[in-house]
């Protein structure tokens, strides 16, 4: 098992977890965008991004106003 952090909330996923499998486990609606360890990751590497044990995942969503 990983023990990851998305928006700074504690989750356990399987040691060959991907970053979308971390997305489909948080339910994130879109639109959002993802960072990993701070880096932006583009949706299309999601399914191709292995995961490691603590790595930190943000998903952000977009804020409208002014």
């Amino acid at each position: 098992m990983l023990s990851v952090t998305i928006n700074q909330l504690p989750f356990e996923l399987p040691a060959d977890s991907t970053l979308q499998d971390a997305v489909d486990l948080f339910g994130a609606k879109p639109p959002f965008a993802a960072a990993l360890n701070l880096n932006f990751v583009p949706k299309t590497m999601y399914a191709k991004t292995p995961l490691k044990n603590s790595d930190q995942i943000e998903l952000i969503s977009p804020i409208t106003g002014g």
